[in-house]
């Protein structure tokens, strides 16, 4: 690791101690400038300096925060890419271990969790498929287990970009059947290992949405499916919030380092404390923290000539698929009462926010206490797209907490309404639905 890198440091993400290397480079833990646990991926310099490489991962980066604009919810979020010096990195804001790979090294990966990683995953890669893209190198090492237990795929399309060739959706299935394989050999019962096996066979020969609905269907050779153990071995696989003898925040001078997730021809650079330069669409912020703490959208890249895919398409052509992940997930839960949501509430703040804003909206949701699967979307009064998005609920929790990060740029005096629909599940003939408004003065 360069000088760069043993500062603990880059772009105000603080690193640990915790690595692990791909054929991308070297993965390492990492804090972000809130505290919040992400990753960052230094890669391999000899790798990045080959012809074309580095334009065509930064491609393959900006298409992966378009697609998490446009509601799939099953990768690993990016934070930002930068360069320093002859380094090239990947910053996520969620943290990159544990990776399935590492538990199912280990005892204790029961059938339940290895089935809710197979659903999540089928899930993932069908709503990336029905949007023209695919993932490309799909294995335990490339499915982060989050704090929730829910499963995020890394890495998708990076090791086709270096390759210079486009991942494949017939080859991401023949890889989503060898992990269903390598689940059922770790699987522990017999019943578990003979239902991995014939849903690996089952996405071979009619595809992932029947290998989905051949693991729900088979659940009672689990009992309920559902993400807790996965979320419990999360939480002991954190790290501390910083390196030892290094707190978050301290930061030696970097040097100067250039974000390459922008607007073509707009240079963006940024060192410690120097403001990161507009792009040329003036509504985007450029350094790694501003975008980790506002959780900012990614300035538009140029259509490729293909026209494959675009975000409105793919928003529509998942929630189509999410209407039927909602039904199979709503039949995961213990309980025999459906999950319902009772009420909604949205706060904003009081006080007027003040020049470039980042303004935290929390919803909270009520609900009867069942386990199932809960479709909202967030509509913001600045913009005609809807923000979809889902959240799994497990038994027991009467209370979901979804907040929308607002992200207020510009002179003037503005009134702004936040406002939370519920989707699904909701009774017939009621909406459920809250709003909120807050102030804005620069």
């Amino acid at each position: 690791m360069s000088d760069q890198s043993a500062r603990h440091g880059i772009a105000g993400f603080q690193l640990t101690e915790r690595t692990r290397v791909t054929e991308l480079g070297t993965w390492i833990d990492a804090v972000g400038p809130d505290g919040r646990r992400g990753g960052a991926l230094r890669f391999d310099p000899a790798v990045m300096s080959l012809p074309g490489v580095r334009d065509r991962v930064v491609s393959t980066v900006v298409t992966d925060r378009q697609l998490t604009q446009a509601g799939i919810a099953g990768l690993v979020p990016v934070a930002d890419m930068v360069a320093a010096g002859e380094e090239v990195w990947l910053l996520t804001r969620q943290a990159t271990t544990p990776t399935l790979s590492d538990l199912m090294s280990r005892p204790g990966l029961d059938p339940p969790s290895a089935a809710a990683v197979l659903v999540e995953t089928a899930q993932t890669l069908l709503a990336l498929h029905s949007s023209g893209i695919a993932h490309g190198s799909l294995h335990p090492g490339t499915v982060v287990i989050a704090e929730d237990g829910a499963a995020l795929l890394a890495e998708r399309g990076l090791a086709d970009a270096v390759r210079g060739q486009q991942p494949s959706a017939d080859r991401d299935v023949v890889a989503w059947a060898a992990l269903a394989r390598g689940l059922a050999a770790v699987a522990g019962t017999a019943r578990a290992a003979d239902l991995f096996e014939r849903a690996a066979a089952t996405a071979t020969t009619h595809g992932l949405a029947a290998a989905r609905d051949t693991l729900l269907a088979g659940r009672d050779a689990l009992g309920a499916i559902g993400r807790d153990r996965l979320a419990e071995a999360a939480r002991r696989w954190a790290v501390p919030a910083a390196p030892p003898g290094h707190a978050a925040g301290e930061g030696e001078d970097e040097g100067e380092i250039v974000t390459l997730l922008h607007v073509p021809g707009s240079a963006q650079h940024f060192g410690p404390g120097v403001p990161g330069r507009p792009t040329e669409a003036g509504a985007q912020q450029t350094t790694a923290e501003k975008i980790w703490a506002a959780g900012a959208a990614p300035p538009r890249a140029r259509r490729r000539r293909t026209g494959r895919w675009t975000t409105v398409g793919a928003a529509a052509v998942f929630a189509l698929i999410l209407a039927g992940a909602v039904l199979a997930w709503m039949r995961l839960g213990g309980s025999s009462a459906p999950l319902a949501v009772q009420s909604v509430e949205v706060v904003a703040p009081k006080k007027t926010q003040g020049c470039d804003a980042v303004v935290r909206i929390v919803g909270t949701l009520r609900t009867n206490g069942s386990a199932g699967t809960i479709v909202y979307e967030w509509q913001r009064s600045d913009r005609k797209e809807r923000i979809q998005q889902k959240e799994v609920v497990s038994e027991g929790k009467t209370s979901v907490t979804v907040p929308l990060e607002w992200t207020v740029k510009g002179e003037g005096k503005k009134k702004y309404t936040a406002t939370l629909h519920v989707l699904s599940p909701v009774p017939a003939g009621k909406a459920l639905r809250d709003k909120a408004t807050f102030s804005y003065s620069c």
